[in-house]
């Protein structure tokens, strides 16, 4: 299990699904089964035209807001963009950068994480920071040396007060919506590579505050024993987080 400074968190990526009133219905099917505290952090991340609404529709829950990208600028002339100011003035506490989508769609790359992460930061969010290898890298031996890299260059430059309020997620990338997942020790030994690398940046003590999510195929069968292990300290939820019954249930097994 987790150390009692790392309180797990389970976060539920819709990606792109869910018009506004159907998000509206999903939270409010959180928020009538959620009515007693949890042991570990709900986060929901929407798509950007339901941020408003559901940010409204969760205020004074437990359930905490998310969004799906970021840009670094706080504005300017980059049309079809959002800004981490954009995002607070909407209520989101928390921001996902990275994700592998971004990065095999959208041309994201590692200096690009760091600049994001860097600005959500700035503006007092959290970054969910994923990283993860393709199933071409995992089967060629080199997923923790990709990983290493990977959060080595997303948290290059960063203050050590920041870190208090990173969150790595490791997304084995051939594991997402493909309904493969990596055992509990695949998991537990690239948590504890990203661990490691983030106590050779900073500090062991840095490294032991960090909270580290696994996603990648996350389903209420599977969250109780990913949840087991001592660098496992929660999930990033893709398909199973559409809806209440199966997010729940991930909640369930992770508390």
């Amino acid at each position: 299990m987790t150390t009692s400074t790392r309180r797990l968190i389970v976060a539920g990526n819709w990606k792109l699904h869910k018009k506004i009133e159907e998000s509206l219905s999903l939270v409010a099917e959180l928020k009538s089964a959620l009515t007693t505290q949890t042991n570990c952090e709900i986060v929901v991340s929407p798509v950007f035209t339901a941020l408003h609404a559901v940010s409204a529709e969760i205020e004074g829950t437990q359930i905490k807001l998310s969004a799906q990208d970021v840009y670094w600028e706080d504005q300017g002339a980059f049309t079809g963009e959002v800004s981490a100011p954009l995002l607070q003035n909407v209520g989101c506490e928390y921001v996902i950068v990275g994700h592998s989508e971004r990065r095999q769609y959208f041309g994201e790359n590692d200096q690009s994480v760091n600049k994001k992460a860097k600005a959500v930061l700035v503006h007092n969010m959290i970054p969910i920071i994923c990283v993860g290898e393709s199933l071409q890298q995992r089967e060629s031996g080199s997923t923790l040396q990709v990983i290493i890299s990977q959060v080595e260059a997303a948290l290059q430059g960063l203050k050590q007060q920041e870190m208090e309020c990173v969150v790595i997620a490791y997304e084995p990338i051939w594991a997402i919506g493909t309904g493969k997942t990596a055992s509990p020790e695949d998991a537990q030994e690239a948590h504890s590579a990203i661990r490691r690398q983030i106590a050779n940046q900073f500090d062991q003590k840095t490294a032991d505050g960090v909270r580290i999510l696994y996603g990648g195929s996350v389903k209420p069968s599977n969250t109780a024993s990913l949840m087991a292990k001592p660098d496992v300290d929660g999930a990033l939820v893709g398909g199973a987080s559409l809806t209440a019954e199966s997010f729940l249930g991930i909640i369930k097994a992770a508390g």
